[in-house]
């Protein structure tokens, strides 16, 4: 999963990053609340985790935001070192869906990040055959089918179509997309991208009929759009 940290506290955050890279997470991490939220306008993350006092832009304000403009589902914890009752009322108030009182404890840290995820994402952690209306998934070997129909498919394009199915009505930004479909580590061509979307439009036949739209989200990436119950 994509988690985005902020924290002004170079060695906390370090911290946070190496906790979570540990458990298997990919962390993006932010000093700045304005550099925070000039990525938010540009990528998609799974979770956040925001520092209460940051200098130039504070964790409430990138809340706030994020609620307003972005998405009202997406999960956020905030850390913090105000442990007054009324502070934490206030956070969880903002919209926060969860808080850590600093210094903060690894292995509590993986439990509250990893029980927010499943919460947020439950397709995610399903059983290994997913069922999406007319489409199934089976995850294990990487198959999938169209009203019991079986479809061929690549590793990446499986890969591809079964994140745009977890994320249904969620734009996905490319950068999101690369990273979870063709990993952080390799650069590849704008265009390959492109060209998988389109195979997968096209494999499984996602038009009006069959419930789904698979469209692009303007200088953003793309959205999976189901538009009726098939």
């Amino acid at each position: 999963m994509r988690i985005a940290i902020l924290d002004d506290d170079q060695n906390l955050l370090d911290l946070t990053v190496a906790t979570l890279a540990d458990a298997g997470h990919a962390c993006h991490p932010f000093s700045s609340g304005k550099a925070m939220l000039h990525q938010l306008h540009r990528e998609s993350f799974d979770l956040l985790i925001l520092d209460w006092q940051v200098p130039d832009l504070s964790g409430t304000e990138i809340l706030h935001w994020v609620r307003e403009k972005l998405s009202t589902t997406l999960p956020v914890l905030f850390m913090t070192s105000r442990s007054g009752e009324d502070d934490i009322v206030a956070g969880l108030a903002a919209g926060a869906d969860d808080y850590m009182i600093k210094p903060i404890r690894r292995a509590e840290l993986i439990a509250r990040v990893n029980a927010l995820l499943r919460r947020a994402y439950p397709t995610q952690t399903a059983s290994e055959i997913i069922q999406f209306g007319r489409y199934e998934f089976d995850v294990r070997a990487s198959r999938a089918k169209l009203n019991g129909e079986g479809i061929e498919l690549t590793q990446k394009e499986f890969d591809l179509a079964l994140l745009l199915f977890q994320n249904l009505g969620r734009p996905l930004s490319r950068a999101y997309i690369l990273e979870a479909v063709w990993s952080r580590d390799i650069e590849i061509p704008s265009r390959t991208m492109d060209t998988h979307i389109s195979r997968v439009r096209s494999k499984l036949d996602l038009r009006p009929e069959n419930g789904y739209r698979l469209a692009p989200v303007y200088s953003y990436g793309y959205r999976l759009e189901q538009i009726s119950n098939p």
